[in-house]
């Protein structure tokens, strides 16, 4: 038997840090990105932390906290009694492709083949696009139910602890526009939004989630909504089909079938989406993705399966469009990094909200799109809407620039930390049917499952019955998913949107409704 090859060794030459900025940050950058362009391979044993430190005249800290976040994404691995190790990742054989602001042959748009950035032939949307869609005709007789309205409840999906905004500060920053604004700023503005957010939402996304785009890729929504919305309008044609997630988002699938998709459901498994059935789909040239948060098993999409899935955007020429509603949230290292931040051949659309750091209320999101889409996006924007509402814009600009918004998301992670902590300390054990809580360690919800269509059904109208709102797994299915019925029974519950208090007084009332029968 020949002997083993010994591991490959990691030089750290080549690695310069600027000590005027983060030292963690940086180190973690450069590591991630000698992996993703393959100058350290699958299988490279890396120095102990102390000896990379003393390598690079850097404290041991700040490369534990590099190794950590690594560790966190997926890129490397350690072995027990042996070291840290690159972790075992897919390689892309096809060669690299560069961007072209031509859209993909076989993938119609509704705009002209070209897309050009200085002219745009605006697609309508016939009436005919949206009664004849059958993916339409089946999610409508499913019936997608609007969200929630009212003060927030024990246990809504979706809402912050937006009790804890610092509504005080944002009535000042209002106040201060409005009492000398600038008169340019009150006639009509760019379609793609606030120059001055933009540039602000850029810096904030390279330095939160690593991800390398300026301004001028950047669009301001009325919400995450509208940027998936417009992704429809623009991406989708008639008969195209659009892979999403089952279950998922359902209201991204209504956009899609809106704009004439044919809606192909997609397995969610412990890594995210099964990248195996979407290579199967031979017609498919859109994926729709939550991978930071599946939405709403709330899994975390790993690292070899995102790679994959850019593998497959860049070997069909095909897009996705990745949601990060609830990016921020990260209860253990710093959010993971974006399918986007790891994009290297312009195939992401990234939508983002301040929804989940503010309050629903607000209606402010963006798109950071491939710098050939920006123009077509912006223009079809201003046929809807022209602009986005001007001091909106001005006083989250504001909000972000003096440090308010980064001081209220930590003070947001740390609320929502807690008030996820009172719900696994007081949730109900032994309830006929009803799972064990999975681990939460990202997000404002959690999934149980519960072992059949008819027990998800009681424990939902005994929820009810209770004051305590409380959403069924079944609703997030596609109508026509291969599934069995029973195995998509659960309950969906969000915990972030009252305090703890409330939480704990709910949990009474539900141990109560549902114990008792």
């Amino acid at each position: 038997m020949p002997p083993l090859e010994p591991p490959l060794s990691f030089n750290p030459a080549g690695i310069e840090l600027d000590r005027r900025q983060g030292l963690t940050r940086q180190l973690y950058q450069a590591l991630r990105q000698r992996v993703l362009d393959g100058r350290l391979v699958s299988g490279t044993r890396l120095p102990a932390s102390r000896d990379l430190a003393t390598a690079l005249s850097i404290s041991r800290n700040s490369v534990v906290r590099a190794y950590d976040q690594l560790y966190a994404e997926g890129f490397i691995e350690g072995r027990v009694g042996d070291g840290t190790y690159v972790a075992q990742l897919p390689s892309n054989e096809s060669p690299a492709k560069k961007l072209s602001t031509k859209l993909s042959t076989g993938f119609s748009t509704g705009l002209s083949p070209a897309l050009s950035t200085k002219q745009v032939n605006l697609p309508g949307i016939s009436s005919s696009k949206v009664i004849h869609s059958p993916a339409l005709g089946r999610l409508e007789n499913n019936h997608l139910p609007l969200p929630p309205t009212g003060p927030p409840r024990a246990f809504r999906v979706g809402v912050p602890a937006f009790d804890l905004f610092p509504f005080d500060v944002w009535a000042k920053l209002n106040a201060a526009f409005w009492r000398k604004p600038d008169l340019q700023q009150l006639c009509y503005g760019d379609p793609a939004g606030d120059e001055r957010l933009r540039g602000l939402i850029a810096a904030y996304l390279r330095s939160s989630r690593g991800m390398q785009c300026a301004a001028e890729q950047i669009v301001i929504t009325s919400g995450a909504q509208q940027g998936i919305s417009l992704c429809a309008q623009l991406l989708v044609a008639p008969g195209d089909t659009v892979a999403i997630e089952n279950p998922g988002y359902r209201a991204a699938g209504h956009a899609f079938a809106i704009a004439g998709a044919k809606l192909h459901g997609v397995a969610v498994d412990g890594e995210g989406i099964d990248c195996t059935a979407l290579n199967a789909l031979s017609d498919c040239r859109l994926a729709y993705v939550t991978p930071s948060h599946q939405y709403p098993m709330g899994v975390v999409m790993s690292l070899a399966r995102r790679l994959e899935l850019l593998a497959w955007a860049e070997r069909s020429g095909g897009w996705i469009i990745e949601d990060d509603y609830d990016g921020e949230y990260r209860y253990s290292g710093a959010p993971l990094a974006p399918l986007a931040a790891l994009d290297r051949s312009g195939r992401v659309l990234y939508v983002g909200t301040f929804g989940k750091v503010a309050f629903p209320a607000l209606r402010l999101g963006y798109l950071v799109l491939p710098e050939g889409l920006v123009d077509a996006f912006s223009r079809r924007r201003a046929v809807d809407v022209r602009h986005s509402e001007v001091s909106t814009q001005a006083v989250m600009a504001e909000f972000m620039a003096t440090g308010h918004f980064q001081r209220h998301i930590r003070r947001m992670r740390r609320a929502a930390l807690s008030r996820r902590n009172v719900m696994l300390a007081g949730w109900p054990t032994d309830v006929p049917g009803v799972g064990s809580l999975p681990g939460v360690a990202a997000g404002l919800h959690l999934t149980v499952r519960v072992d059949s269509l008819a027990r998800e059904g009681e424990l939902l109208a005994q929820a009810r019955a209770a004051d305590v709102e409380v959403n069924g797994l079944s609703s997030y299915w596609l109508p026509d998913s291969s599934t069995p019925p029973d195995q998509r029974a659960g309950l969906v519950l969000g915990f972030a949107a009252v305090p703890e208090a409330a939480i704990a007084d709910a949990l009474v009332r539900l141990r109560k409704a549902w114990q008792s029968r």
